[in-house]
């Protein structure tokens, strides 16, 4: 017959099972709250960045800036890459200025070639804009159209038919009328900087732009907002001359580097830094 256990020794056991409960409920505590804690952080830190708003240029999409985004992502940034709807430069702009008053707190807005002259429009106006940054881009003043600014020395200027295809194909073209860059000059100028397959996957999923993005801009946001250009020395589209002007009187800090007017494609690692730097005087702006 076994005999019953002592008092002192079931005290005993029960001491060392409400020391192990004990222990096993820290160990769980600590599980639970160390993520929190690690993400909580992780919040702050991203709460203290502004958004970055991408806007890609004709003949694009938002993929485009695909490079960029892993990139900005990465440091914790929230981005955004904004489909532009490529119809005429005042809807454009229309419609990313919507864009923009439904994102909370700071922004910088970022434009891509003809997406430069879209950001200069839209963010008139709109006090949580912090910066804009200029990529291979129009920053056109009042008054002034794309193509002008473009000058006689790119490679989308000349006679529009050796160009453009045209859609639909009877001339004279209307401002509805939707324009593709011919696929000798997308290898040749557009793409440059990218390889072979590179080019051709570019040629093949252009999106078209109206030819009424070709209007007057309106009053330049940079006028009242700090602004940043990245110019591309080797750029075909926007020459390196026409860059600089138009950075010089948009009073932006300029950077150069050594891409063509694919450079957010071919070297996203340099338009990122420009992006950061941008929103790190944004934030100690504040």
């Amino acid at each position: 017959m076994t005999s019953k256990p002592s008092s002192a020794v079931r005290r005993a056991r029960t001491r060392r099972g409400s020391i192990a409960f004990i222990a096993l409920s820290a160990v769980l505590l600590a599980l639970s709250v160390t993520p929190t804690l690690g993400a909580t952080a992780q919040e702050n830190r991203s709460a203290k960045k502004p958004t970055i708003v991408l806007v890609h240029g004709a003949w694009a999409d938002a993929s485009s800036w695909s490079g960029v985004v892993t990139r900005l992502e990465r440091e914790g940034f929230k981005v955004v890459a904004v489909a532009n709807p490529l119809r005429s430069l005042s809807s454009d702009a229309a419609y990313v200025k919507t864009f923009l008053e439904a994102q909370p707190g700071p922004i910088v807005l970022v434009g891509h070639s003809y997406g430069g002259a879209v950001i200069t429009n839209a963010a008139n106006g709109n006090p949580n804009v912090k910066a804009l940054v200029y990529v291979n881009a129009f920053a056109p003043d009042q008054g002034e159209r794309v193509v002008a600014l473009a000058g006689p020395d790119s490679a989308l200027s000349g006679d529009p038919t050796t160009v453009f295809d045209f859609v639909p194909a009877s001339l004279p073209p209307t401002p509805a009328s939707d324009l593709y860059i011919k696929k000798s000059v997308v290898l040749k100028a557009f793409a440059d900087g990218l390889n072979a397959e590179g080019k051709a996957l570019v040629a093949a999923t252009q999106r078209p732009a109206a030819l009424a993005i070709d209007e007057p801009s309106g009053v330049p946001a940079w006028r009242t907002i700090p602004s940043w250009s990245l110019v591309g020395t080797k750029d075909k589209v926007i020459p390196y001359g026409a860059q600089r002007a138009m950075a010089r009187k948009a009073g932006a800090t300029v950077v150069e580097y050594g891409a063509g007017h694919l450079g957010l494609m071919t070297d996203p690692k340099s338009v990122t830094r420009i992006i950061e730097r941008a929103a790190r005087a944004a934030v100690d702006a504040r």
